[in-house]
């Protein structure tokens, strides 16, 4: 036997495809917003990078020598990286006291850019047994 009213009072609990579609439409909208903000975040971090030659690497490398001579010296990059060959430096080396502390100055220019400096350094290293000038 059926009961008359029983279907009235069944309520359904389930979501009618409209609703499923605008769900779905703004996940799919929240999820390329977020896509958008990731890809211009990474383009701007790779803009800012730096692609010039550092001096720190030629003072690291200057660092672990136990002695230093006054004077000039220059070289460039091709031992270290390919997209540094066209990066030369020059350092000039002076005793800052009379004690063996020296001064290093680096220059870093781009062969191209009419002799512009790209970057310099300076730093002082304490090496008593070095070459002094008299």
């Amino acid at each position: 036997m059926k009961r008359a009213g029983t279907s009235r009072l069944r309520k359904r609990s389930a979501f009618t495809l409209l609703e499923v579609m605008i769900a779905v439409a703004i996940f799919f909208m929240a999820m390329f917003a977020i896509l958008s903000l990731v890809s211009g975040s990474l383009a701007s971090v790779r803009a800012l990078q730096k692609t010039s030659a550092d001096p720190g690497s030629l003072a690291a490398e200057l660092s672990l020598t136990n002695s230093l001579t006054e004077g000039k010296d220059n070289g460039d990059f091709t031992d270290m990286a390919k997209k540094w060959q066209d990066y030369r430096w020059t350092s000039e080396t002076t005793e800052a006291g009379t004690n063996g502390l020296f001064q290093v100055h680096f220059e870093i220019t781009k062969s191209g850019s009419q002799r512009a400096v790209e970057s310099e350094m300076d730093i002082l290293l304490f090496r008593p047994n070095s070459v002094r000038r008299r």
